[in-house]
C-alpha cells in the first residue's frame, strides 16, 4: 500500500479510505493474506485509528475482509453460493437436508418472539436449534420457535432432548397444514452465542432472516436464522424465495 496521505474530499473520510483499501485488496493482496495492524495502516494513510476502523468494518460488511480470532484481519474468499428459502409452502425440515438439527429445549422465548407467536410471555415453547454448513464452512445458525399448541402430540414421543428431540418436533409440526409463510431480512450484529457457532467475533455483521409460518390462521412457528454477512449475499427472486449468489461481483437479480 502507498504512503500518500488522503486528500480532503467531500465524502466522509472513512468512505474514501474504504475505496482506497478496496483497490489495494484487488491489486496487492491475495485471499487469506493478513493485513498490517491498525497502527501501521493508520500511520500509512495519515488517518485516525477510529477512521480506519470504520473503513475496515465497512469492507467486512461487504464481504471483502474477515476478522479471525487469534489471526487478525484477512482478505476474505468469494462468498459461498448456497440456496435459501426454497419451497414457499413447506415446513422447515420437510424438503431439504441442508439444516442440521442440533438441540431442542422447552423454554420461554424472548418477549418479541412471544408477541409474534401471540402466546403468553411466560409460556414455554419448543426452541429448536439448527446449523448450516456449506463446503465445510459454517454459514448460518437458526432458532426455530414452536408453540406447544402446534405440536400437541409430542408428549408421546420418547426423545427428551438433543437432535432426536429436534427432529421429532419438526416431524410433528409437519402434521399441520401450512397456509403460507413470510420472511423479512435485516442487518444485525452477531451475539456471543451466534458468533461462536459461526466462527465470528461478537458484534460482527450478520444477516438475520425471520420467517413466520402460518397455519390455521395463526403463527404456528417462527424461525430466526442468522447468516454470516461476509459469506452470504441475499437476493429475492420472482418466486419470493431467497438465494445467495456466489462471487464478489455485484449482479442484478
Amino acid at each position: 500500500m502507498g504512503t500518500t496521505q488522503l486528500e480532503t474530499v467531500p465524502e466522509p473520510k472513512y468512505w474514501h479510505l474504504r475505496t482506497v483499501l478496496s483497490e489495494a485488496l484487488d491489486s496487492e493482496f491475495t485471499v487469506g493474506e493478513i493485513l498490517p495492524n491498525e497502527r501501521d495502516l493508520a500511520a500509512r494513510f495519515g488517518v485516525a485509528r477510529a477512521t480506519l476502523r470504520q473503513a475496515l468494518e465497512q469492507l467486512e460488511l461487504e464481504g471483502r475482509l474477515q476478522r479471525r480470532r487469534g489471526v487478525g484481519t484477512t482478505v476474505a474468499p468469494p462468498r459461498v453460493g448456497v440456496s435459501v428459502g426454497g419451497e414457499q409452502h413447506a415446513w422447515p425440515g420437510a424438503t431439504d437436508g441442508v439444516w442440521q438439527p442440533a438441540d431442542c429445549a422447552l423454554a420461554a422465548p424472548p418477549v418479541s418472539v412471544a408477541d409474534a407467536l401471540e402466546s403468553g410471555r411466560d409460556e414455554a415453547v419448543h426452541i429448536v436449534r439448527r446449523s448450516r454448513v456449506t463446503h465445510g464452512q459454517p454459514v448460518a445458525a437458526e432458532l426455530l420457535y414452536i408453540p406447544q399448541s402446534s405440536v400437541p402430540d409430542l408428549s408421546a414421543i420418547d426423545a427428551p432432548s438433543g437432535a432426536a428431540r429436534a427432529r421429532a418436533v419438526l416431524r410433528e409440526l409437519q402434521r399441520l397444514e401450512l397456509d403460507g409463510q413470510d420472511s423479512a431480512v435485516e442487518l444485525g450484529s452477531a451475539r456471543a452465542d451466534d458468533a461462536k457457532e459461526l466462527d465470528r467475533l461478537p458484534g460482527a455483521p450478520v444477516l438475520v432472516v425471520t420467517t413466520r409460518y402460518i397455519a390455521e390462521g395463526r403463527t404456528a412457528a417462527l424461525s430466526v436464522a442468522t447468516y454470516r454477512a461476509d459469506t452470504c449475499r441475499l437476493t429475492f427472486g420472482d418466486s419470493g424465495g431467497v438465494e445467495i449468489h456466489q462471487g464478489p461481483e455485484r449482479q442484478a437479480s
